[in-house]
């Protein structure tokens, strides 16, 4: 076993967050439940993995209401849904062995236990210079939804702009580089000047909107055209609500729109789009996508994103939250915008 993977915790018992209640709102601690439980022996077919770090990430919010969505709402008193990285500690399934580094859906818990027999259960990370939390962001879920919805749906082509809202996230902050890699204009959308700074200085977008400087329809309208002065041929969506708006207000003709997340919205407020009529007119293309959906295209969107990553052509940040039971305090603050690049929990 690495060493990174050493630890005290007991090896006879599981730490866990359960969804005990579903949010109206905002979420809060009351919505959740610790509690510890013992580990039975494994079952052939099944594997056991010691998590070492949790992904948290926006789409748990819509999971945790029961309203109709594209995923099954996440089931009460069950361990949180969440995406893990972590090392097999037992296995009873002869193409996994003790030691083995994989990414699995594995939840708010110290150790999984799944049936490895069931496709896409769980993945096996080679041995690599790349840290084992990049494969639950820049190199992970996060990374290939922005591979695909760039790639695949919005099209850019060089000399285009492209718009990224969250531009400083998990995601945003790998559409607006990839984009540059093509030789696209990028323009992010992120909440407050250091993240703004961090997009244009550090990931090299070409121009980032403070949407809290400028907090309203209007404001933020002015804004797009001075940073898209010809106008805007693709926006890769996460926000939604008056930003969607004001971007869909200054595409061009024939522009792509990736409907990634629609973060405005996740408490429930409503978020209706105030023109319509502009997808007629400017012969729009929206498409919502989710990333699970096209299980054909990880292969190549990793490799892809792991060879950027270790030439050092795609820059990430992470916000780390150290233990499990720092997990739904970390959460809320994804929710409102106060992690900075990815958010993860530390489970080791």
């Amino acid at each position: 076993m690495s060493s990174d993977s050493h630890t005290n915790v007991d090896s006879q018992h599981n730490q866990q967050w359960l969804l005990i209640s579903r949010p109206t709102a905002e979420p809060t601690l009351d919505n959740f439940r610790f509690v510890e439980v013992e580990l039975t022996p494994l079952v052939e077919g099944q594997v056991r993995i010691r998590n070492q770090y949790l992904s948290l990430d926006p789409y748990m919010r819509g999971r945790m209401s029961d309203a109709k969505s594209y995923a099954p709402p996440q089931p009460l008193n069950e361990v949180m849904i969440g995406g893990t990285v972590g090392e097999v500690v037992e296995s009873k399934h002869p193409k996994f062995q003790p030691g083995d580094c994989v990414v699995a859906t594995g939840g708010w818990q110290l150790f999984t236990t799944l049936d490895a027999t069931q496709p896409g259960a769980l993945r096996k990370i080679p041995a690599s210079s790349i840290p084992r939390s990049a494969f639950l962001g820049v190199c992970g879920m996060p990374g290939i939804t922005a591979w695909y919805g760039l790639n695949k749906i919005c099209e850019p082509k060089p000399g285009e702009t492209v718009v990224v809202s969250s531009a400083s996230g998990a995601v945003g902050s790998v559409v607006g580089q990839l984009a540059k890699l093509q030789g696209c204009r990028a323009v992010g959308i992120a909440g407050g000047p250091d993240k703004c700074r961090y997009v244009i200085d550090e990931l090299g977008f070409d121009d980032c909107i403070d949407y809290k400087a400028h907090h309203d329809l209007k404001a933020l309208s002015k804004a797009l055209a001075i940073a898209c002065p010809q106008g805007i041929d693709c926006d890769f969506e996460n926000v939604g609500g008056h930003i969607l708006d004001a971007v869909i207000a200054r595409m061009n003709s024939h522009g792509r729109i990736a409907l990634c997340g629609t973060i405005a919205g996740y408490n429930g407020e409503p978020i209706p789009l105030q023109f319509p009529q502009l997808i007629l007119l400017s012969r729009l293309k929206i498409q919502g996508f989710i990333v699970s959906e096209h299980l054909e295209y990880w292969p190549e969107a990793i490799s892809t994103l792991t060879g950027l990553v270790s030439k050092g052509q795609l820059k990430y940040r992470e916000t780390v939250s150290q233990g499990l039971k720092t997990a739904p305090a970390a959460f809320f603050n994804l929710l409102k915008g106060q992690n900075f690049g990815k958010q993860l929990v530390k489970l080791i």
